[in-house]
């Protein structure tokens, strides 16, 4: 696995060096910058272009919101994971549509940031909050990524989208005369092709592969 290079911004002191303490467990990550204040942490990344951002929302001069949207317009590689203490229905649906790959709600164990790292590494979707998504986007925003290759039977996608709308196994099993342990090991096999760990994520996924509208 190659390196990856990882700038931080996060105003709150004691929560930055706790992430920077769980950021040294990942393996091949060096964090080449931290930043207290949004606007001096996105010079270094649009300057650096690293290939990971991690990012608050709540920043004392500027939105995270603003540095992912101008990081994802200049560096489209750049993985940009958000972490926020003040999550909203609306925040996750809005996240997906701008192109962030990750969204860690600090009220979650501290060792979801390693497992988001990982993931969005490796090319997929981590998005893990106590808020439930309502889905719909924001007003005036769009999808900035280019529809997704679909690695997935018919079969596949026809579950992935009723899993997207938020039927559960038993549900689904009924709509399509198979079995809840058929319907749970075409899950199995879902998550593994594209890459996600848990529904919000491969909602994200089916999004922008347009097996689902936002």
């Amino acid at each position: 696995m190659r390196k990856i290079r990882a700038v931080l911004i996060e105003d709150e002191t004691m929560f930055r060096q706790l992430i920077l303490l769980t950021l040294a467990k990942v393996k091949d990550l060096q964090v080449i910058g931290e930043f207290g204040h949004g606007r001096p942490g996105l010079d270094l990344v649009l300057r650096e272009k690293p290939e990971l951002l991690i990012v608050d929302l709540m920043l004392p001069d500027m939105n995270g919101m603003e540095i992912a949207r101008e990081v994802r317009k200049a560096l489209p590689e750049t993985k940009i994971l958000v972490i926020t203490a003040h999550p909203s229905d609306r925040l996750p649906a809005d996240l997906m549509v701008m192109g962030v790959n990750g969204y860690v709600d600090k009220t979650e164990p501290i060792d979801f940031v390693i497992s988001a790292v990982e993931t969005v590494r490796e090319g997929g979707m981590f998005f893990a909050s106590r808020v439930r998504a309502k889905g719909g986007a924001a007003p005036g925003l769009a999808i900035t990524r280019p529809i997704l290759q679909v690695p997935l039977t018919d079969r596949e996608q026809e579950i992935a989208r009723l899993v997207a709308g938020g039927q559960m196994s038993k549900e689904i099993a009924a709509a399509l005369n198979l079995s809840v342990r058929t319907v749970e090991k075409h899950r199995a096999n879902i998550m593994e092709k594209v890459g996600v760990r848990e529904v919000a994520s491969l909602t994200r996924w089916c999004i922008q592969a347009g097996l689902v509208d936002a």
